[in-house]
């Protein structure tokens, strides 16, 4: 018996690794495969010419980027248009997006299927090679496999390339709100990244519910999906949004998004290039893309829509298993009933007493609030022992995946710990309690977060386990592991995506998972003998990785260290600092700030707004340069009735990418940039922002506002180069090959603020 658990937990462990390894399709080289396949090794030379420099809009390699797509979409032999215009989108992000368009023609009349990526990168350093040049790039290549089939498909295909998403998915809502084509939009496949490497995640965009969408998707058959009806919500809780959410707002069009987000800590930054890119996940991409575009090329696009709810969840041999909504009252209920019989089962056999049932909820209970408190307090430690760690806003460290098999491993050697003292406590007796944690983690779910209630599956392999050991002296330990693989498969993913997603800061849910994972897996774990030998094995290798995580804490050229640095001028005071967001500067930009820097004042300047709200750290004087402010052009100035109607043009005086205007707390009746209306929503709940306009060709301005004609208006124009490092101007040099731009926030950059009240 003991050789046979021996194998078993080796086949659980194999378990475990299988749970992640089944979830991507292997790389190989395949230049020289068949015509008609996806070629990875193709899709990347797309991608090494996409990410050859930085192509943010307004930035030198924009139309290099355009340019390179247009050319690849004419060489298939299709024709190829653009469309642009301004568009301010949801956000007031104002910019001249550029979006390319092509359409292979159907023989039927139904609705068109579109592919959707977008090809500007994120201002101002990102090369742009996952983020999305890998969607591009899988666009482009399964187009051309699709097309070298030489057969006509039933339903239009439209190749929708979009500009400006980094900015505010622009590009999107130009196409869906003014293009003729957006009408012919059944359903949208759009690729996206949010880090280089990792699955791909599917995740689907209705307004109504996901049944029709899952049952042609299990149709069409991809050979490695990475789903399920959890994974939407978490993703609603990430501070992004993609062009497919503009379809699904503003057009009523359903789709689904492919986006990988592992390795996040080079998501926006300049680490974002075609080296660092997993090949393994840009052939995920192609594994979604081929047998979806090959279904629903064929398919029947008009009738997408449903009111039904589908419950979905991937499986290693399974693929996609999805069942309807109106089964998770049912089944919930077959669990409590299942539960209560064996109850009723294990006290007439006298397998279960009152007495030691009470003794198992002490180590399920204890487990659960160390383990969690360990989680939850986890990344504040992190910073506090390696505070450099605060300058990666991601949240995401370079070894962040160490320390999640660090805080894993702790948690098991906790969970092994605890249950080993209670090892004079039968298995059975110690399992009611994790079957009724489970039962009630389950029926909370059901009313609150309905997507996960797949979560019942494992329940069901934990309470057929229970039975086993009431009726069986000595189960066979292969069996307990056979009924725990429903809980290995579905839950060991969740203890690495929630902290890669979420950032470290979501630790406990690692840590949690683990534990509550563990409570799955306890009937066999319950035969083990000598549980503390587990838990010395997990506390020496939680102490190995430990070290390991320690040795990669530093930063060097291939962990480089983000920093920041800018020029601030104020027109109105003809005053000049230097600027930084860093929590710990480098001797680079420590040169600047110098010794002399001090700790701004609350609201003593003035930071634009950045998707962390990261303020600056530390300012010092700088020096005056001959910086030109912006020339602020009253057009016209006029009341009628009890409104003031007055009309700017901002027109730079030097090369700039990025202009913001701020008012004073004003109610503004209308407002409209470059002939864009801003929606009421906004203007009700903007506060303090109005605009922010990103530039192209060093284009002007044009402002229109009606506001109360007995109020003061105060606008306050920010207006900001990423040119620091090349303005001649200064003699800031170039970064150590240890350090990267500061992402997400203004950077390497000279601004210069203005205030102007009309009274």
């Amino acid at each position: 018996m003991k050789f046979s658990r021996t194998l078993a937990l080796l086949l659980l462990l194999f378990a475990v690794y299988w749970s992640y390894k089944s979830l991507m399709p292997p790389y190989h080289s395949d230049q020289d495969s068949a015509l008609q396949s996806f070629s990875t090794d193709k899709a990347l030379v797309h991608v090494k010419n996409l990410a050859k420099e930085p192509h943010a809009v307004g930035f030198p390699g924009h139309a290099n980027a355009r340019g390179y797509v247009i050319s690849e979409l004419k060489k298939l032999g299709l024709e190829t248009t653009t469309q642009e215009g301004y568009t301010a989108g949801d956000w007031a992000n104002l910019s001249k997006a550029t979006n390319i368009l092509a359409k292979i023609e159907g023989s039927g009349e139904g609705k068109a299927l579109l592919l959707l990526s977008h090809y500007d990168s994120n201002p101002h350093s990102s090369f742009g090679a996952s983020d999305a040049g890998s969607g591009v790039a899988t666009i482009l290549e399964g187009v051309r496999a699709f097309m070298a089939q030489n057969k006509t498909p039933k339903n239009d295909i439209i190749i929708l390339i979009t500009d400006a998403e980094e900015l505010g998915l622009n590009g999107a809502d130009l196409f869906v709100n003014n293009h003729p084509w957006a009408k012919e939009v059944g359903l949208v496949l759009n690729f996206e990244a949010r880090g280089s490497g990792g699955p791909s995640y599917m995740l689907i965009e209705t307004n109504r519910g996901n049944g029709t969408l899952i049952k042609e998707f299990t149709k069409a058959n991809p050979k490695y999906p990475v789903a399920n009806s959890l994974a939407y919500s978490i993703y609603k809780m990430l501070p992004n949004d993609t062009d497919l959410t503009v379809f699904r707002e503003d057009g009523d069009i359903e789709g689904f998004n492919f986006a990988f987000i592992d390795d996040h800590y080079d998501y926006h930054t300049a680490l974002d290039t075609y080296e660092r890119l997993d090949k393994t996940s840009l052939a995920h991409q192609g594994s979604y893309l081929m047998p979806l575009l090959q279904h629903f090329s064929e398919a029947n696009l008009n009738d997408l829509k449903s009111l039904d709810d589908f419950i979905y969840f991937n499986l290693p041999f399974f693929n996609l298993v999805s069942y309807p909504f109106e089964w998770i009252w049912p089944m919930f209920g077959i669990a409590v009933l299942a539960f209560v019989l064996l109850l009723i089962t294990g006290f007439k056999k006298e397998k279960l007493n009152a007495k030691d049932i009470f003794k198992g909820f002490l180590p399920l209970l204890t487990t659960l609030i160390i383990n969690g408190v360990l989680g939850y307090f986890s990344w504040s430690v992190i910073k506090w022992w390696y505070p450099d760690f605060n300058d990666m806003l991601h949240g995401f460290t370079y070894n962040g995946h160490i320390y999640i098999m660090v805080y894993a491993l702790l948690s098991l050697a906790v969970c092994f710990w605890f249950y080993h003292r209670f090892r004079k406590t039968s298995t059975p007796n110690l399992l009611v309690a994790p079957a009724l944690i489970w039962l009630i983690i389950c029926g909370v779910v059901a009313i609150y977060l309905p997507g996960a209630s797949f979560f019942i599956i494992p329940l069901f392999g934990l309470l057929a386990a229970f039975m086993v050991t009431i009726n069986q002296e000595e189960p066979n330990p292969f069996l307990l592991v056979f009924l725990a693989l429903p809980a290995v498969f579905i839950h060991s993913p969740f203890i690495k995506m929630f902290p890669v997603g979420l950032g470290l800061k979501m630790m406990v849910a690692a840590t949690v998972f683990t534990t509550l994972l563990f409570f799955l897996v306890l009937p066999f774990f319950g035969q083990l003998k000598n549980k503390e030998r587990f838990a010395y094995l997990a506390v020496f290798l939680f102490a190995v990785f430990s070290i390991s995580a320690h040795i990669k804490a530093d930063f060097n050229e291939q962990r480089p260290k983000p920093s920041s640095l800018l020029y601030v001028y104020n027109a109105d005071k003809d005053s000049a600092i230097w600027a930084t967001y860093d929590y710990k500067p480098i001797g680079w930009n420590g040169q600047f700030i110098g010794s002399e820097k001090r700790v701004p004042k609350a609201g003593e300047y003035k930071t634009l707004p950045s998707k962390y709200r990261t303020e600056f750290t530390y300012i010092a004087d700088a020096p005056k340069k001959a910086i030109a402010e912006p020339w602020v052009d009253t057009v016209k100035d006029t009341i009628i009735g009890n409104e003031r109607i007055l009309e700017l043009c901002i027109t730079p005086k030097r090369s700039i990418n990025r202009l913001d205007i701020y008012t004073n707390p004003i109610r503004l009746n209308s407002a409209k940039v470059n002939n864009i209306q801003l929606s009421d929503y906004f203007l009700e709940n903007r506060k303090k922002r109005l605009i922010t306009h990103y530039i192209t060709d060093n284009d002007y301005t044009e402002l229109e506002l009606s506001f109360p004609k007995d109020s003061v208006l105060e606008l306050t124009f920010y207006e900001a180069s990423n040119d620091l490092l090349t303005n001649t101007a200064f003699t800031v040099p170039e970064r150590p090959k240890n350090s990267i731009p500061m992402p997400f926030v203004l950077n390497d950059a000279i601004l210069v603020t203005k205030t102007v009240k009309f009274e």
